[in-house]
């Protein structure tokens, strides 16, 4: 079975239409969308129809459950919790419900487990971020005891692709486009975002995982990335400080966290 994993859609109708005309031409059985199909971009309702049209099997993103009123946005960043606002306004009684009902997680084929966040703890996952060892290595023992024998967990979140492998105690990074997955090991996978990137790679990011084979593939898609932030402007929800680079942003919050001064700046 080849099952294709996909995460943080974030509305980029662009991204997502490149990213499935990828996915159509490796003759996949089965789509799994680790969440947070809404949120930050400027297309909520129709990928929400679009990811419903292919038939995914999906989970609950933070985003997916702050639109849905699941989930408070008093931890969110000042431009995601008013994409929340935003999106709620502009999506239909179907949209929601559909949102709402999403799951934390999902058990697909018996071989994978399917996450937005982490497989710990047992509430509030989909909010934890698999960004070092410390809690790579809890949602590995939560894999070894999940009691679907599942020796794989997809997560999403971090907007970074990835594939972690656990064996003899030991969680270790596995490098390249292509991971031959070993049979007495378990492992994390990350397809990256398709609609939100954080880094220099603007490509639409999703896994292969070929169960036959036992490997797992990097695939990209290549979409016009500054036309679907123009859609994100045009509405906007873009970043006040759009016009400096992600990184840099993100060290002016990270500032801002350390004085002491976030909360006060993001009324401003």
């Amino acid at each position: 079975m080849r099952i294709a994993i996909l995460s943080d859609i974030h509305a980029n109708l662009d991204a997502l239409r490149a990213v499935l005309a990828a996915i159509a031409g490796e003759g996949v059985d089965r789509i799994v969308c680790l969440g947070d199909i809404v949120g930050i971009n400027a297309q909520p309702a129709e990928c929400v129809a679009l990811i419903q049209a292919c038939g995914a099997v999906c989970v609950a993103g933070n985003h997916d459950r702050a639109v849905a009123g699941q989930l408070s946005t008093r931890e969110f960043d000042a431009t995601s919790a008013r994409s929340i606002s935003w999106t709620r306004r502009r999506l239909d009684r179907g949209a929601l419900e559909f949102l709402a009902g999403l799951p934390t997680e999902r058990v697909v084929e018996g071989r994978l487990v399917a996450v937005h966040g982490a497989l710990h703890p047992e509430t509030g996952r989909e909010t934890v971020r698999l960004d070092n060892d410390g809690r790579r290595l809890a949602s590995f023992h939560a894999l070894v005891r999940h009691p679907s024998g599942a020796r794989i967990c997809a997560f999403g979140h971090t907007h970074h692709v990835a594939v972690f492998e656990f064996s003899n105690g030991l969680v270790r990074a596995c490098p390249g486009d292509e991971v031959q997955l070993r049979g007495d090991a378990f492992y994390l996978v990350n397809p990256g975002t398709v609609g939100r990137p954080r880094s220099a790679e603007l490509r639409a990011t999703c896994l292969v995982l070929d169960t036959g084979l036992n490997t797992v593939r990097v695939l990209r898609a290549e979409y016009d990335a500054a036309r679907a932030f123009d859609r994100t402007r045009q509405a906007g929800l873009a970043p006040r400080l759009s016009f400096l680079p992600a990184p840099v942003r993100a060290s002016l919050r990270r500032g801002a966290l350390a004085l002491g001064v976030y909360d006060l700046l993001k009324t401003l």
